[in-house]
C-alpha cells in the first residue's frame, strides 16, 4: 500500500513531456564547494605561484613593477588557479578586480564561478550581488553548466531575484542556452525562497521548452511546496516523483519534516515506518531534526520510538538527542522518565552536558533529586568553574521555583564558607565533598529575587551586602531588582539609599528604577513622596508608570480623600505629566462617594476642556453618580453627549439608566433602553434583567416581569441568585405567591438559597390568600435552613405577624407548636414589638 497518494498528481507534473534531448546529466544539487574547472598548463605554474605571492605579501604594492610584469602573462586559466589559492576572500576579490583591469584579458565563466563560489562560501551577499551585475555588463558567455552552478551561488545566500534576472537576461542575449541542469539549479534557488508562484511558472516553461523532468526537478518542488506550508500540493509532488521510481532519503527526509512542522508528526512517523520496505534510510541529520520536532509539538512518546529506531539503524545519538528527550520531559512534567533517561546515560557512561543538567537541575520538584545531581557533577573533572557555577545556578532556580528558598539561601551562604553562618549541615557537608566554587553576579541575582518575592527583603538585602566579601560586582539589573523589593516592603528610606549608592558605583538609574521607588510611595499613600520621584523622573526624561499613579488616587479616593487624590493629578501636570482618563475617573467618582457632586463634573470638564478625552469608563461615572442623585435629566444629556462624541454606551452605561428609570417609577423609559441595547448589539446581563424585573414588579406588571424572565433565559443569560429573588420577592409584592412558589422551586433545583427576606415576603403572600398550610412549609424550609431573622431585624415583625396568623389557624397550630417545643424555630409569639 502506498503512502499518502494524491488520486490526482499536481497538473504541472500530468503532461507528457516531450523528450528533445537525449544527453543525460549525472549531477547531484548539493552545496558548491568548488567551481567548474578547466585545466591549467603546466607551464603557467610559476605564473600562479608569482601572482599568490605578490597578493599575499605584506605590504601588498599595487602598481609594484613586479605585478605589472606578471600581468602579461595573465590568462583564464591562471586567474582561476590563483583565486582556488586565496583562504581570504578579500585578498580573492582584490586579486579579481585586479585581473579584470589588465588589458587584453576578460573574465569568463569559470573565473566567475570560482570568484562566485568564494564569495557564497562567506555569505558576502554584497559582493555576490556586484559580481551578478559584471556578469550582465561584460556579455560573459556561459556554458549550461557554469551558469548552473552560478545560480546555486546566488541561491545559497537567498538572492533569487538576482539567480532569475541573471538567468533571464543571458538567455535573453544569447550568451547561454540553459539546459535541463541550468533549470534544475534555478528551481533549487526558488525553492528556498518558497516563491510558489514563481516556482510553479519556471516549472511550466522548462516543460514548455522540452527539457526533461527528472527527480531533480522536483525535488526543488517539493521543498518550495514545504516551505510555504501547501500541504496538498506537497502531496501531489510526492506522489508523482513515487510513481515516477524516484524516491530516495532527501525526499522523504524533506517531507517528513515538513510533516513535523505542520504539526501532523503521526503522518510523519507513518511515513519513516514506511521507508524500511523501500529500503530507503535517512542520515542521523534528518533523525535529529524530526526528534526536535516532535519534541517541539509535545510528542516525546514518538520521540523516543524515532529514537529506537535510530539505534536498531546503527546509529549513535549524540548529547544533543538525549538534551532535547530530557528538556520536552520536563516541558511535560514527566520527572520520572526524565530521571530514567538521566540514568541511562550514566550507565552507558556518556557524560551529561552542562546544557542537559541545567535543565533538569531547574526542572525538577524534588529537592533530594536536584541534589543528588549537582553532587555527582560538580566534582567531574571536565567540567571547569565556570560550569559548576551554572550547574550551582540551575539548581537554585529550581529550588526557589519549588519554594525551597531556605534551602538556596543556605547553598549560596555555604559557598561563602561564611564561618558565622551556622547554615544547613546537609549543605555544608555536600560543599566539602565537592569543588570549592564562589558564586557569580548570577547566583546573587537569583537568590536575592526568590527572598524578595518570599518577602525576606531584609536577608535578601545583607546577602547583597554580602556580595564585597568574595569582590563579586553588582549590576544595573541587580539594584533594579533589589530596589524594587525594598519597595514592595514599602522600605522607601533604603530604596532611596540603594539610589545613591548606585549613582555613586557609576550606574544610571532606569525608568524601572524610579518607577519602583514611585509605587513604594502610591502604596504608602505618601502624596509628597510620589511628587517627589516624579520631579526628579521629570529631570532625568522618565515618565511615572500609570498604574502607579491610578494605584494611589484609587487608595486616597477609598479613604475618601478625592481632594487630596485631585491636588496630586494637578501637581503632575505642573511637573509636565499627563495623567491618564483612569486616574480622573477614579478621583471623579470618589467626589460622588463623598458627595460633592458639582466638583465632581467640574472636574469632569476640566479635563474635556485640556484635551484630555473622557472614555466610557469616565462617562459611565459620571453617568452612575448622578443617576444616584437622582438627576437623570443631566444623566440624560452625559449620554447624548457620550454619543455625539462617537463613544458606544457599555452595558454598565445602559445599567445605570435603567437602575435610575426604574427606581423613579418610569419603568417605561427604563423598557426603552433595553430597546436601546438591543439596538446597539449590547447584550443585557444578569444586573440589567434583574433590575428591570424589580422595577416591573414594583409598578404591578408582574405579567411583564414573567415574560422578561422568559426572555433572559431564551437568550442563555446566567440565571443567578439575585436574579431569582428579584422575580420572586416581586411576584409576591403583586400577590402572586402560586407563580413565586414556581420559581422557588427551580431555585432551590439550582442549589441556590434565598434570603431570610424572600421567605418572609412568600409566608406573608400565601397568608393574604389563605393558603397557609403552603405558608407553614415554607415556615418549615426556614427552620431547616437556620434563616430566621433576630428581633433585630426588619423582616422580624412581618414574620411573627404570619407566625401568629399560622398558630391561629386550625390547619396549622399544632405544626408551629411542634415547631417552637423541637427548639427548630424560636418561641417568638409572645415577643413584642418593644423587644426589637
Amino acid at each position: 500500500m502506498e503512502f499518502l497518494r494524491f488520486t490526482r498528481p499536481h497538473y504541472f507534473l500530468n503532461k507528457p513531456i516531450k523528450k528533445l534531448h537525449s544527453v543525460q546529466f549525472p549531477y547531484q544539487l548539493q552545496t558548491p564547494t568548488c567551481p567548474i574547472s578547466t585545466k591549467t598548463h603546466s607551464g603557467k605554474t610559476e605564473v600562479v605561484e608569482r601572482l599568490v605571492t605578490i597578493f599575499t605579501q605584506n605590504p601588498f604594492y599595487q602598481e609594484s613593477q613586479e605585478l605589472a610584469s606578471v600581468g602579461s602573462d595573465l590568462t583564464t586559466g591562471v586567474a582561476e588557479s590563483v583565486l582556488k589559492r586565496f583562504n581570504s576572500w578579500k585578498l580573492a576579490l582584490k586579486f579579481f578586480d585586479w585581473a579584470s583591469s589588465q588589458h587584453g584579458y576578460k573574465h569568463n565563466c569559470y573565473t566567475y564561478n570560482a570568484m562566485a563560489s568564494i564569495l557564497s562560501g562567506v555569505r558576502q551577499n554584497a559582493q555576490l550581488k556586484a559580481l551578478a551585475v559584471d556578469v550582465v555588463n561584460s556579455r560573459c558567455s556561459m556554458t549550461p553548466g557554469a551558469l548552473g552552478f552560478f545560480i546555486r551561488c546566488l541561491g545559497n545566500l537567498g538572492l533569487v531575484e538576482e539567480a532569475n534576472v541573471i538567468f533571464d537576461h543571458l538567455r535573453k542575449v544569447g550568451s547561454c542556452v540553459p539546459n535541463s541542469y541550468s533549470y534544475n539549479c534555478l528551481l533549487e534557488s526558488i525553492s528556498r525562497s518558497g516563491s510558489v508562484e514563481l516556482i510553479e511558472t519556471r516549472l511550466k516553461e522548462m516543460r514548455d521548452l522540452g527539457w526533461e523532468i527528472d527527480k531533480y526537478t522536483l525535488t526543488p518542488v517539493l521543498q518550495c511546496y514545504c516551505n510555504a506550508g501547501k500541504f496538498g500540493k506537497a502531496l501531489g509532488v510526492y506522489n508523482e516523483i513515487l510513481e515516477r521510481g524516484w524516491l530516495d532519503s532527501s525526499v522523504c527526509a524533506i517531507l517528513a519534516v515538513a510533516f513535523t512542522k505542520w504539526g501532523k508528526v503521526d503522518e510523519a512517523f507513518e511515513l519513516v515506518e514506511s521507508l524500511e520496505s523501500r529500503r530507503i534510510r535517512l542520515n542521523g541529520k534528518t533523525f535529529y531534526v524530526l526528534i526536535h520536532g516532535f519534541v517541539r509539538e509535545g510528542r516525546v512518546d514518538r520521540a523516543f520510538q524515532l529514537l529506537d529506531k535510530m539505534r536498531l539503524l546503527g546509529f549513535v545519538p549524540d548529547i544533543s538527542v538525549y538534551n532535547v528527550l530530557i528538556a520536552g520531559l520536563c516541558n511535560l512534567k514527566e520527572f520520572k522518565t526524565a530521571l530514567d533517561l538521566y540514568s541511562q546515560l550514566i550507565e552507558l557512561n556518556i557524560l551529561p552536558d552542562v546544557k542537559l543538567l541545567t535543565v533538569l537541575l531547574s526542572s525538577l520538584p524534588g529537592e533530594e533529586d536536584m541534589i543528588r545531581i549537582l553532587k555527582e557533577n560538580v566534582v567531574r573533572e571536565d567540567l571547569d568553574e565556570q560550569s559548576i557555577v551554572l550547574l550551582y545556578n540551575s539548581c537554585f532556580t529550581g529550588l526557589i521555583k519549588n519554594g525551597a528558598i531556605s534551602k538556596a539561601y543556605s547553598l549560596i551562604r555555604a559557598m561563602l564558607r561564611d564561618d558565622i553562618f551556622n547554615g544547613d549541615t546537609e549543605v555544608n557537608d555536600f560543599l566539602a565533598y565537592g569543588k570549592v566554587v564562589r558564586p557569580d553576579t548570577d547566583s546573587f541575582r537569583i537568590i536575592i529575587d526568590g527572598l524578595c518575592q518570599s518577602s525576606k527583603v531584609d536577608v535578601a538585602l545583607g546577602l547583597f551586602r554580602d556580595m564585597d566579601q568574595i569582590g563579586c560586582k553588582r549590576t544595573l539589573l541587580l539594584y533594579n531588582n533589589m530596589i524594587n523589593g525594598l519597595s514592595s516592603s514599602n522600605k522607601s528610606e533604603e530604596c532611596y539609599e540603594l539610589l545613591a549608592e548606585m549613582k555613586l558605583m557609576g550606574f544610571k538609574p532606569t525608568n524601572f528604577t524610579y518607577n519602583s521607588i514611585f509605587g513604594c510611595f502610591c502604596r504608602k499613600m505618601d502624596v509628597a513622596g510620589a511628587i517627589g520621584v516624579v520631579r526628579e523622573m521629570c529631570i532625568h526624561g522618565h515618565e511615572p508608570w500609570i498604574k502607579h499613579t491610578t494605584l494611589l488616587v484609587k487608595k486616597l479616593c477609598s479613604s475618601k480623600k478625592a481632594f487630596e487624590a485631585s491636588k496630586f493629578l494637578a501637581s503632575m501636570v505642573q511637573e509636565g505629566f499627563t495623567p491618564d482618563i483612569v486616574a480622573y475617573s477614579a478621583v471623579i467618582h470618589g467626589f460622588f462617594t463623598i458627595r460633592e457632586f458639582d466638583r465632581a463634573l467640574k472636574l469632569f470638564r476640566d479635563i474635556s476642556a485640556r484635551g484630555c478625552c473622557p472614555d466610557v469608563v469616565a462617562y459611565n461615572t459620571v453617568i452612575n453618580g448622578l443617576c444616584k442623585l437622582t438627576r437623570l435629566a443631566e444623566a440624560q444629556d452625559i449620554y447624548n453627549e457620550m454619543l455625539e462624541n462617537r463613544l458606544v454606551p457599555s452595558v454598565a452605561t445602559y445599567n445605570s439608566l435603567i437602575d435610575a428609570w426604574c427606581k423613579s417609577g418610569e419603568i417605561d423609559r427604563a423598557i426603552l433602553c433595553l430597546k436601546k441595547m438591543d439596538e446597539e448589539r449590547r447584550e443585557p446581563n444578569v444586573i440589567t434583567y434583574t433590575t428591570l424585573l424589580d422595577g416591573l414588579c414594583n409598578a404591578g406588571r408582574s405579567d411583564e416581569a414573567v415574560l422578561l424572565w422568559d426572555q433572559m433565559v431564551g437568550k442563555g443569560c446566567s440565571l443567578n441568585k439575585i436574579a431569582f429573588m428579584a422575580l420572586i420577592h416581586g411576584l409576591c409584592k403583586c400577590g402572586k405567591p402560586d407563580s413565586a412558589l414556581i420559581y422557588l422551586i427551580q431555585m432551590e433545583e439550582r442549589q441556590m438559597t434565598p434570603d431570610t427576606f424572600v421567605y418572609v415576603a412568600l409566608i406573608a403572600a400565601l397568608l393574604s390568600i389563605s393558603d397557609a398550610p403552603s405558608a407553614f412549609d415554607i415556615l418549615r424550609k426556614m427552620a431547616q435552613n437556620q434563616s430566621f431573622p433576630d428581633s433585630l431585624d426588619k423582616n422580624f415583625t412581618s414574620l411573627r405577624e404570619s407566625v401568629c396568623k399560622l398558630s391561629e389557624d386550625a390547619r396549622t397550630r399544632s405544626n408551629v407548636m411542634n415547631l417552637i417545643s423541637e427548639g427548630s424555630i424560636p418561641n417568638i409569639l409572645n415577643i413584642s414589638d418593644s423587644g426589637k
